[in-house]
């Protein structure tokens, strides 16, 4: 078991309370972090002290930033093997998924270090004679950074690193699953040498989340939102965002659909197709979640599938290396299986997998998968995949725009022009031709369309989401005034 605390102002703190709250492990319930149950109070705390860290903090040059995230990435990477283990226990992820998330972390730091020098602004040519007019962009000020449990501690950086890049101080609510993983962020911060109250962390047991993070976004001097989660989730911050005039970026559910057209590379479509639908289990915001497949291809492509799938080692991931590692609690098990017996009461057939007893969830596949079947249109989050045959390429972009959300899509094609046509039609934020649904690069904008939320991370597209924009004017003559 793991006892962590909270950071707020460069200080490790309990909760004023003293109350707290355990995290079990989702395979044997035995207890994995103890954390700080914060209170309305201490959520205030963490924001002033972020407010008061901003003036000096978005005054540093950009060398400065530059160096300190470097330090962080370096000083995350460090903590692979601690990442490892705290996933295990809080969230069951396997070795692999964690290995990744540490990766790609550490180049979300690298990648916003780089950003530092890249705040442009643009002269605008003026009507007024002798005016310089500048669009200039300016850090925000204390930025609110949410994140989810299933890709920890990716989610967890990109809710800070480009935030920080600008100029901005920030508070990053941990999640309730997984608070000890969301910590050795903060630590890796920390060890880099931010000063005090530019990194703040607060984590709340499951009951107070809801009057914790209302009181952060009321607070005046928080000025951005961002949240990654759930739509249900994601609804409820916009209206509270709305209420208090905070501009947010949420990046919420996903139903990815990946297209194998009748031309493609039937092996690197299964390739695609499996790495999207089971990395971590499904549980990825850009899992692939339906896979429409044209009905000449589909035989020879689900047969390909099924045996890939079968062959994916399943198992506790503290007791070696797994690709199928648990989900993160029964009540996954209990909706997912719901979803399995609603498809094939209604004439789906089951491929390979099946319902499960416990949180370690086979490799399932079903197909002949329509649209009054609730998998057709509810997000797994798991590894339970739908297969839908169609027939040709308009029934492949209307099935797969034929869904609430719009994250992340794929098409595996031979002809790339062809490929591009139909990733243009697709309602999603993202889509990649001959790759998989999951994808991340830091330089990248990252984000959805439809349910799947609002506002882009990464690269530029996170310094305009970060930063306000600003039009600034020097007179450098007189000027002539009517009256």
């Amino acid at each position: 078991m793991t006892t962590i605390h909270m950071l707020i102002n460069g200080e490790a703190v309990r909760a004023q309370s003293g109350a707290s709250f355990n995290r079990s492990n989702p395979l044997d319930g035995q207890v994995a972090t103890t954390a700080p149950a914060a209170s309305v109070q201490d959520a205030v705390a963490a924001v002033e002290a972020a407010a008061a860290a901003f003036p000096a903090w978005s005054a540093t040059s950009p060398g400065e930033r530059r160096a300190l995230l470097l330090k962080a990435a370096h000083a995350l990477e460090a903590k692979a093997a601690e990442f490892t283990a705290a996933m295990a226990a809080e969230i069951g992820a396997s070795g692999l998924w964690a290995g990744f998330n540490v990766h790609l972390a550490a180049d979300m730091l690298v990648e916003a270090a780089a950003l530092t020098t890249q705040i442009n602004g643009q002269v605008i040519p003026s009507n007024v004679p002798g005016s310089l007019a500048m669009a200039t962009r300016q850090a925000a000020g204390v930025v609110l950074g949410m994140a989810p449990w299933n890709a920890p501690v990716i989610l967890g950086v990109r809710a800070v690193a480009v935030p920080l890049a600008c100029g901005n101080t920030v508070v990053l609510k941990g999640s309730e699953l997984c608070p000890a993983t969301h910590g050795l962020i903060i630590q890796a911060l920390q060890e880099a040498g931010l000063p005090k109250g530019v990194v703040n962390f607060v984590t709340n047991a499951p009951a107070d989340a809801a009057q914790v993070v209302e009181a952060m976004i009321a607070h005046p001097a928080v000025k951005r939102v961002n949240f990654t989660g759930s739509t249900h989730v994601g609804r409820i911050i916009a209206t509270k965002c709305a209420a208090h005039l905070k501009a947010s970026v949420l990046e919420l559910g996903g139903k990815a659909p990946l297209l194998v057209l009748d031309d493609a590379d039937l092996d690197a479509a299964v390739n695609g197709a499996a790495f999207g639908a089971f990395a971590n289990s499904g549980q990825i915001c850009m899992s692939t979640e339906r896979i429409v497949v044209d009905a000449k291809v589909a035989d020879a492509f689900v047969a390909k599938l099924a045996a890939k799938a079968q062959a994916l080692p399943l198992g506790d991931p503290r007791q070696g290396p797994v690709v199928l590692g648990s989900v993160v609690d029964m009540s996954t098990v209990r909706r997912v299986n719901e979803l399995i017996d609603d498809a094939l009461a209604k004439g789906a057939r089951l491929v390979c997998g099946g319902k499960a007893e416990n949180t370690l969830m086979p490799a399932t596949l079903l197909d002949h998968v329509t649209r009054e079947m609730r998998i057709y249109s509810e997000e797994t989050f798991a590894p339970v995949k739908a297969i839908v045959r169609v027939d040709g390429e308009e029934a492949a972009i209307a099935c797969a725009n034929d869904n609430a959300f719009g994250l992340s899509s794929a098409v595996f094609t031979a002809d790339t022009a062809r490929g591009w046509r139909v990733a243009q039609r697709i309602e999603s934020g993202i889509c990649h031709v001959n790759g998989p649904t999951v994808h991340d690069e830091a330089q990248m904008p990252f984000g959805g369309v439809k349910a799947s939320g609002w506002g882009r991370f990464g690269g530029q597209a996170g310094i305009e989401a970060f930063t306000d924009l600003r039009w600034i004017t020097l007179q450098t003559t007189p000027r002539h005034y009517p009256f």
